[in-house]
């Protein structure tokens, strides 16, 4: 049997060489592939800002990603995709991504982020500014987590946290044999979007007792900001501000429908956008109304504007100022009101004035009131926050955890100071604002509203980059103003050509491709025991003779001795 069997592959290795490769080849690849698995898992990633701003360039300058995935522990991350869990970041591990030159961050988000603990919360809204304050070319991307993007992260981790603690031979064998993940991103390099729009709405209730009326400005900033345009929601900013904006501009459309409460100022409703960058919107405005028209309700006389900024959250209020308004002046009175109505009716909340001179040598205002400070208007925001810098204005942290009751308590306590005690003249047949529900129940801030108006305004991010002239955003808010107040306009600003103040990227939301591959030193190993498979075969098949004996020999029993 021995014989015909070797004379059978003896001829075939003489006769037609390349059958070896047919018949040895196909079996060696079944052998060696691995167990059926998921072999690539796509899922959607969020770019980090790209923007210039006063021809200063912030943020990453790269959307290209084709690279094999690595978590930071690793040694050699230089080239490679580097993915993090939110849980596990930190400002010296991503340095340390960016020094080795990786080829592209990922950084993994929860699903819910209002259930991520206060103390990563809090470091990573301190982290965003510095990841933002210089341009880097590395591309960084923000992924929300699945159950196959967790279990390529568990895998590359076991792979890149085992390397350390082998010998050379092992780590060689174990990066020949190992699973890997190339990360791959479907979109193109990010480029300047040219002639984008930035949209700010303008409405006005007129006062009653003749035309020189004095005014009063409430404005507020409807655009959100944080690391990655596409996650930030922007719930306390300026989310908050804009639902009281809109709710106020609700409670005195009614209280200038009966003449009792019809106050002897003209009301100016103003919804800014670019409010994140540095207030382009405001400032197009009060050019546009001071600079190159004759009539226009700000060149009259402005009593005080009002800007309201992040006012969802906390149980202190602060009116933050450029200049202490002296005694007798609206902004005074403005100022006693309000402690009045805090003191008598939310003795709870702490309320305090915070005085800060405009730095006109900074590159980015602390506050809106501050643009039209500059234009020597009296004006002043209303926050919750004690300081600009607080990281709490600028993070995709600023979810919808914001407590419905803590907008009331700030609404109720701005709204009845400014509109129904301050407005309304000491006169015959009017009421302070202490009596005006009594009168009025339908002007009470109303909780359901204004809770609505903020889930509406949170249910999509509303970073100045994604909110063009024909957004939902825009349209929506022009609806709502236009059901309350007179003469809703729109107002445009674009970038000049020329000395362009902002410039906006695209590309900031892409599709990433895992792909399971086995790296480069896995084709060369499998190349090399293949030639030695087949050459020991060859070697084999030329001498089966002699193979053939030696086998006998080894397997032929022994003669019995007699």
């Amino acid at each position: 049997m021995f014989e015909e069997a070797s004379e059978v592959f003896d001829n075939m290795f003489k006769s037609s060489f390349p059958l070896t490769f047919i018949v040895f080849i196909p079996a060696v690849l079944i052998l060696v592939s691995p167990l059926p698995a998921e072999a690539a898992h796509e899922f959607t990633v969020y770019r980090m800002q790209q923007y210039d701003l006063q021809g200063q360039p912030y943020g990453t300058r790269n959307a290209i990603l084709n690279t094999e995935a690595r978590t930071v522990e690793a040694e050699v991350l230089s080239r490679r995709c580097v993915i993090m869990r939110l849980a596990d970041f930190s400002y010296d591990k991503y340095q340390k991504a960016l020094r080795q030159s990786a080829g592209a961050v990922v950084i993994i988000l929860p699903k819910n982020m209002s259930a991520v603990p206060q103390d990563i919360v809090q470091q990573f809204m301190e982290l965003e500014p510095e990841m933002l304050a210089t341009e880097t070319i590395v591309p960084v991307y923000f992924a929300m987590e699945d159950d196959e993007l967790m279990s390529i992260y568990t895998q590359t981790l076991t792979s890149s946290s085992s390397q350390g603690s082998l010998s050379a031979a092992e780590v060689l064998l174990h990066t020949a044999t190992a699973n890997g993940f190339q990360m791959v991103t479907s979109g193109a390099q990010s480029k300047a979007i040219n002639d984008w729009a930035i949209t700010s709405l303008e409405g006005r209730l007129a006062g009653v007792g003749g035309e020189d009326l004095p005014t009063i400005v409430v404005v507020a900033h409807y655009d959100s900001f944080g690391v990655a345009p596409w996650l930030s929601y922007g719930a306390d900013s300026n989310g908050s501000g804009v639902s009281m904006l809109l709710e106020l501009a609700r409670l005195f459309s009614k209280l200038y429908t009966y003449k009792r409460t019809h106050a002897a100022y003209n009301l100016l409703f103003f919804v800014s956008g670019g409010g994140k960058f540095n207030y382009q919107g405001t400032k197009r405005w009060l050019e546009d109304n001071l600079d190159h028209t004759d009539s226009s309700l700000l060149q009259d006389n402005v009593a005080f504007v009002l800007c309201l900024d992040t006012l969802g959250n906390g149980d202190s209020l602060h009116l933050h100022v450029s200049k202490p308004p002296k005694e007798g002046t609206p902004q005074y009175a403005l100022l006693k009101e309000l402690e009045m109505v805090v003191m008598s009716q939310y003795p709870e909340v702490k309320f305090s004035m915070v005085h800060k001179k405009i730095n006109l040598a900074d590159d980015m205002l602390a506050w809106e009131h501050e643009r039209f400070g500059i234009r020597r208007l009296p004006a002043f925001t209303l926050s919750h926050l004690p300081s600009h810098r607080l990281a709490q204005r600028s993070s995709i942290m600023d979810v919808r955890s914001v407590s419905p009751s803590s907008p009331r308590q700030e609404h109720q306590s701005g709204g009845r100071s400014s509109g129904e005690g301050h407005l309304q003249p000491h006169r015959k047949g009017t009421y302070r604002g202490s009596k005006l529900h009594r009168y009025l129940p339908s002007c009470c801030p109303h909780l359901r509203h204004l809770s609505a108006v903020v889930d509406w305004l949170t249910a999509q991010p509303r970073a100045a980059q994604l909110v063009d002239k024909d957004s939902s955003v825009v349209s929506t808010l022009e609806y709502h103003l236009g059901r309350y107040l007179k003469d809703v306009k729109r107002h445009y600003v674009k970038a000049d050509k020329r000395d362009p103040e902002f410039v906006f990227y695209d590309q900031l939301k892409q599709t990433m491709n895992a792909y399971r591959v086995k790296p480069a030193i896995f084709d060369l190993l499998l190349a090399v025991c293949i030639a030695a498979y087949l050459g020991m075969m060859y070697l084999a098949i030329q001498n089966f003779g002699v193979l053939y004996g030696v086998v006998r020999r080894i397997t032929q029993p022994k003669a019995k001795s007699h």
